[in-house]
C-alpha cells in the first residue's frame, strides 16, 4: 500500500489503548485493527477527524505516502 499507517506509534506515544481510541472514536475494534495493521482500503474522514482530534496529532502524523504509486489491478504488456 501506498499509504503508510503509523497509529500505533501515536497511540504509544499518547500513551492511549487502541481500545479506548475506539471508545472515544465510535468504531468497532476489527475495524481499528483493519486499519492500523494498512489493510484498510479507505477511511471516512469524518474518523480520521475524530482520530486525530482525540490522539491531538495531524494527519500526516498518521499517515504518510510512501513516493510509490499502488495500483490496484497489474498491468500488462502488449
Amino acid at each position: 500500500m501506498a499509504i503508510r499507517i503509523y497509529l500505533d506509534e501515536i497511540l504509544k506515544e499518547r500513551h492511549m489503548t487502541s481500545k479506548e481510541l475506539c471508545r472515544l472514536v465510535g468504531i468497532t475494534e476489527a475495524n481499528l485493527s483493519i486499519l492500523r495493521s494498512g489493510r484498510a482500503k479507505g477511511v471516512r474522514f469524518g474518523t480520521v477527524n475524530k482520530i486525530c482530534y482525540y490522539l491531538e496529532c495531524d494527519v500526516g502524523d498518521i499517515l504518510k505516502f510512501d513516493g510509490k504509486l499502488d495500483e490496484e489491478e497489474p498491468e500488462y504488456e502488449a
